[in-house]
């Protein structure tokens, strides 16, 4: 019998044993039994015009309603400038349209006017004209003068009340015929940079003069003409994505069938594109149109995923199977040449026309948009009349099916099989994390492909598409950034046959979103990534080519994937640790035939509220350091509400 012992002595000695911590959690990685192959495009991009991603966001024109179409009854976001004893008047006019495509100008009476009292109009920008030091600004236009008017009109960017002028240029003669002009605009440098600023169009003598398409472009990414904001492209570039789909989302159905994406007035001359209403209150100029796109992709080093309009619109629309889908499909087929065709082909000799001879490369084309809204029933009929034309057309093409695994059975295509089901999926981040785990176990590896084509946490108990998240800013915390680890680790353990995922949306302009939460945020001046952005941009840098299979034992589960570098020797480990303690874990390189002594640890941790804005845009960014002493079996501790990505080397 043992000895009975005092009750406080018993205690002091069980007290060590009730405050010890208990055995860290293990994750064995064996390197011997690698599994398939990570999808050389996993990580991508799905972009739409929404949030004022494309005008007033990546798109770098800066005048706002430059084609005078955005309302019919009155010149919005232009204003007259004249101080007395300057005196003018504008109204739009359609009795002097600048073309077929263009159907009205912005008429311009100047009834007084004098060299040191210009009159004029002003055009305000996307909330404000950002002005930089040391920069050029190239303003287009087109004008008509009438008779008794020749001239000299001037452009300038000025202060919003005119005392500040940033930069000026001047056209000496107006003509009576329309006409195209260009002035180059450059700034000092010691000008200190600000949005509080628009373009001015003013004339020094009294008259009347029309003006049609006025343009301000910046610098643009690679000086291309008619194209992209640097610092956005940039940020894009930084994601190393491996497509981009396009145009994306509801844009390309619009509200209706007549205002969906029509691929053929999106190309050529800018000032000959009639622009179209978009589905989120706002029309856009198509100044990214089709070629634009395509572009993007190969400045990006991307490759394209192009979404094809199959004969449904957002309020309800859709054209019936059979004959009625006929013309659509015919739309498709040639949207598809202009992309791949020879320049002896009709698209392909529109390409060129257009400046780009050579092909693009395509291997994916989505037939339609989150079909499942259709409730006609009709997808399966009018995505198997659309997948026939193109793979007699194009043997090589992979079709997507706009509805996935994830919606009811009675809505997915039944009749033919398609190559790829994209799905999409806006959760809260307690439902990333408690779904993640085991989410695509249950699919067959086999196929078809899966396409995660939109995909995003939010951090509240309502959507991103209920109204009272417009109330909140608009990119995610770090909150939301965990759910969305934890999502991509889902994935990325499935890249052999998740063979794309994007987040969705891309971009938001903080001064008018409709949508929320987005991925960047930016305003006329700056720009800013979320806290998501930085767990994305940590995942798709940080990926191999083979599949790894993390196995845990003990402690509560984590949220881990694990891929391996063939030819570089190095494993990628990535880690989730959503809760509000730290945790210690210890990790087991079996199979190894070498391993380094160091690793490069990436991490992102802050307060689950934590974020980003326009006014703090590095708020929450990720620190990396050098782990030493790294072997066959070491432990590696998380911080709260973190997202660690170890890079190892190892063989």
């Amino acid at each position: 019998m043992l000895p009975r012992l005092p009750l406080a002595l018993l205690a002091a000695l069980l007290l060590p044993l009730a405050d010890a911590a208990p055995e860290p959690a293990s994750l064995t990685i064996d390197l011997a039994a690698p599994g398939g192959k990570v999808s050389p495009i996993h990580y991508g991009l799905m972009t739409e015009e929404i949030n004022f991603s494309y005008d007033g966001g990546l798109y770098a024109e800066l005048i706002r309603n430059r084609a005078f179409l955005d309302d019919p009854a009155k010149p919005a976001h232009w204003s007259v400038v004249a101080s007395a004893p300057a005196a003018a008047a504008i109204t739009l006019d359609p009795r002097q349209p600048l073309n077929r495509a263009i159907p009205a100008s912005l008429r311009l009476e100047a009834t007084a006017a004098t060299p040191a009292t210009p009159a004029g109009v002003a055009n305000e920008g996307y909330w404000g004209i950002p002005v930089k030091p040391s920069t050029r600004y190239r303003a287009s236009f087109h004008a008509k003068a009438a008779p008794g008017f020749t001239g000299p009109l001037s452009v300038a960017i000025t202060s919003l009340d005119g005392a500040t002028v940033y930069a000026r240029g001047r056209v000496d003669r107006i003509i009576s015929d329309w006409s195209a002009y260009e002035v180059v605009l450059k700034t000092g440098a010691k000008i200190a940079p600000t949005t509080r600023a628009r373009l001015t169009l003013t004339v020094e003598h009294p008259g009347t003069v029309w003006l049609g398409f006025v343009s301000l472009f910046p610098p643009t990414w690679k000086n291309r003409p008619n194209g992209l904001r640097p610092d956005l492209m940039q940020m894009l570039v930084d994601l190393k994505p491996g497509f981009l789909r396009f145009p994306g989302g509801n844009y390309l159905e619009g509200d209706t069938i007549d205002t969906r994406f029509k691929w053929w007035e999106t190309i050529g001359p800018v000032d000959r594109r009639p622009g179209h209403p978009g589905p989120w209150g706002y029309r856009s100029t198509d100044g990214m149109g089709l070629l634009e796109f395509l572009l993007w992709t190969t400045d990006m080093g991307a490759e394209p995923v192009l979404a094809l309009y199959a004969g449904y619109s957002l309020k309800g629309d859709y054209v019936q199977p059979g004959p009625d889908l006929e013309p659509f499909i015919r739309e498709a087929l040639d949207e598809i040449e202009y992309v791949v065709g020879p320049v002896t082909s009709k698209g392909g000799a529109l390409r060129a026309r257009d400046g780009h001879p050579e092909p693009f490369p395509l291997r994916y084309v989505e037939i339609g948009n989150e079909d499942w809204f259709d409730k006609s029933g009709s997808y399966d009929a009018r995505y198997t009349q659309f997948a026939a034309a193109i793979k007699q057309a194009y043997p090589a093409l992979k079709c997507i099916s706009s509805i996935g695994n994830e919606q009811p059975a009675g809505k997915r295509v039944k009749s033919t099989r398609p190559d790829v089901l994209d799905e999409h999926y806006y959760r809260n981040t307690e439902a990333f994390l408690k779904d993640s785990p085991t989410h695509f176990d249950r699919y067959d590896r086999a196929g078809p492909e899966i396409f995660v084509g939109e995909w995003a946490a939010h951090e509240t108990a309502f959507p991103p598409w209920d109204a009272k998240s417009r109330g909140l800013a608009p990119t995610p915390t770090m909150k939301a950034a965990l759910g969305d680890a934890a999502w991509m680790s889902a994935m990325e353990r499935h890249a052999d046959f998740v063979t794309m995922q994007c987040y969705a949306p891309l971009f938001a302009n903080v001064n008018g979103y409709q949508w929320r939460p987005n991925l960047i945020g930016y305003d006329a001046l700056d720009s800013f990534g979320s806290p998501s952005y930085h767990a994305f941009r940590m995942y798709s840098r940080q990926v191999g080519d083979t599949l790894l299979s993390p196995v845990q034992t003990g402690g509560a589960p984590l949220h881990a994937s694990a891929t391996r570098a063939t030819r570089e020797g190095v494993v990628y480990l990535k880690l989730v640790n959503a809760e509000a303690d730290a945790r210690t874990l210890e990790i087991r390189l079996a199979g190894a035939r070498r391993i380094g002594s160091t690793a490069r640890v990436e991490t992102l941790a802050a307060a689950p509220e934590a974020t980003n804005s326009i006014t703090d845009r590095a708020k929450v960014v990720p620190l990396v350091t050098k782990r030493k002493g790294v072997g066959a079996v070491f432990s590696q501790t998380l911080p709260p509400h973190s997202i660690t990505v170890l890079r190892l080397e190892a063989q």
